[in-house]
Order: C-alpha cells, then sequence, then structure tokens
C-alpha cells in the first residue's frame, strides 16, 4: 500500500481493480476543510483517462508493473507479434491493444511491453521515433521552415504537419506522445 500523498508521474496504482499510471497529481490544501490529492490517471488496460480526486493520507495499492524490451516483428491479419531480445519468447498483442501505438510501429523497432502480473497490457513506445514520407506535395523552391506547413503521410500512415521543404522520401523524427514532426532525421 502506499498513501496518496506519495504520488508521483509514472507511478502505477490498483485502484477498483484497474490498474492506473498517474499521469499528473495535484496536493490541494483549502482554507476550509481537509486536504485532498487530484490526479490525472490513465488506465493501462483501456487507455482511458480520468480524474480521480483522493482524501490526504488516503491508501491505495501500488501495481508492480513489469516492463520487457521486446522488438516488433510482423503483423499477422489483425494481431501483431513481438519477441523477447534475451529468452525469444514471443508474444501476439491485438490491433485494439496497440490503436494509437501502430500509427508508429515499423518491423524490427523496440519497444518496451509492459506486463501486470502475466497480463500483457500493452507497448511504451519510445519519446521519438524515424519514420519515413510515403506521400507530401513536392517543396517549392524557395520554401523556409517558418513559412508555414503541409501534411505528409509517413510510411506507417500517420499524417503529421511538415515545413514545405520535406519531401516523399525523406526521413523525419516524429514525437510518439503528440503525434508531431520534430526534425530531419
Amino acid at each position: 500500500m502506499i498513501s496518496v500523498n506519495e504520488f508521483r508521474t509514472g507511478l502505477t496504482i490498483e485502484v477498483d481493480g484497474d490498474i492506473w499510471r498517474v499521469m499528473d497529481f495535484q496536493h490541494v490544501k483549502p482554507g476550509k476543510g481537509a486536504a485532498f490529492v487530484r490526479s490525472k490517471l490513465r488506465n493501462l488496460r483501456s487507455g482511458n483517462v480520468n480524474e480521480k480526486t483522493f482524501r490526504a493520507g488516503e491508501k491505495v495499492e501500488k501495481a508492480q508493473i513489469d516492463n520487457r524490451k521486446m522488438q516488433y516483428l510482423y503483423a499477422d491479419g489483425d494481431m501483431h507479434v513481438f519477441m523477447d531480445n534475451e529468452s525469444y519468447e514471443q508474444i501476439e498483442l491485438s490491433e485494439k491493444q496497440l490503436e494509437y501505438e501502430l500509427k508508429f510501429l515499423k518491423e524490427n523497432m523496440e519497444v518496451h511491453v509492459i506486463t501486470y502480473k502475466d497480463e500483457v497490457l500493452g507497448v511504451e513506445l519510445p519519446v521519438t521515433v524515424t519514420l519515413e514520407v510515403a506521400e507530401t506535395e513536392p517543396g517549392i523552391k524557395g520554401d523556409t521552415a517558418s513559412g508555414g506547413s503541409k501534411p505528409a503521410k509517413m510510411e506507417t500512415g500517420l499524417v503529421v504537419q511538415v515545413p514545405f521543404f520535406v519531401n516523399q522520401g525523406d526521413m523525419l523524427i516524429i514525437n510518439t506522445e503528440e503525434a508531431e514532426y520534430v526534425s530531419r532525421a
């Protein structure tokens, strides 16, 4: 058990039978009444984000989450296969479990697979990934980096806004948290 006063970003807890990751929290001490902790939690099973308020000093169960480094191998229908680099064990995750992450996943990419008591909860991507531009309008001579943006479809199907100078075939660094262009690779 852990006190809500010990919350920190990234902590995983078990509340009402679900596994939650603390995304944000705030200790509130009103002038009148008891102190409380306002938190923003992400459900690791469904991906939903909820705001929950706890009384100061309230105890919650800490969830022991395991991160295993695995390699994304291939898609087999609507199932996606990952392999542990050390034991060569393979696991399959459904398209529903990887809805957001599939926009960034390429074959042979290394990711962290999140598990809780032998239950696979999902995949944690690196902060940035390098993807190739599959489709975009051609750049025109004289376009500048600060002169606006255009849509570009990446090799994984993700569409991001990029500067005018980016062309088809360019390798770009994309932020996985915001799904935004960072720079050329």
